[in-house]
């Protein structure tokens, strides 16, 4: 997963950087889209596919502002991006349900999800966004599972859903979708990957 997106004030946001071989493509498309840096960069969870880009993202651009939960790992690749968010001289902030961290004239970026700390499920430790802009709202789910979806009691309806975990059944329940009602459905996931992304279930 990475998402990068285009404020309507001329600021940025990233959501994520993929794995770490693919750091270098991420990198190569903001550049290309005319920016030098960015304002607002999350790492939605620990889990590699979406944070071990991040070190090339963190050392080749100016950064604002960096969010990530509490939630700790072990692995080399969470450790490099801690030291590439240090030496990046970013803001740091963690978040939880009910942050805001953007608001600005009819602009709204907001945190609607974890409520807590999930320590058997890193998943459910994902950072589950909610962008207003104007009449226009967007869900960013990272890889949210059911349990987490279950707990969001905010209005999440949108326009448009970054589906859960790729694609996965054990997220995008149908109670889920019944809250969020999207009008378009985006799913992150490799062609022909070995997980069997996106499954049918989650599609029908």
């Amino acid at each position: 997963d990475s998402i990068f997106i285009e404020l309507p004030d001329g600021e940025t946001m990233l959501s994520d950087a993929g794995e770490s071989d693919q750091g270098d493509k991420v990198v190569t498309y903001i550049y290309s889209q005319g920016y030098d840096s960015i304002d607002y960069v999350v790492a939605t969870h620990a889990h590699s596919d979406h944070i071990g880009g991040l070190p090339d993202v963190l050392g080749s651009f100016n950064i604002g502002n960096f969010y990530m939960t509490s939630a700790a790992s072990s692995t080399v690749t969470y450790e490099k991006m801690l030291t590439a968010i240090q030496n990046s001289g970013a803001d740091v902030y963690d978040v939880m349900a009910g942050d805001i961290i953007l608001e600005s004239g009819n602009l709204l970026v907001e945190v609607v999800a974890p409520k807590a700390i999930d320590n058997d499920e890193m998943n459910n430790n994902s950072i589950v966004i909610k962008l207003t802009y104007g009449d226009n709202k967007f869900l960013f789910t990272g890889d949210a599972e059911k349990s987490e979806e279950d707990g969001i009691w905010t209005n999440i309806k949108c326009d448009v859903l970054k589906v859960g975990h790729h694609g996965s059944d054990s997220s995008t329940s149908e109670n889920f979708l019944k809250k969020v009602e999207p009008t378009y459905a985006v799913i992150s996931c490799g062609l022909g990957n070995s997980y069997g992304h996106p499954t049918d279930k989650v599609l029908r």
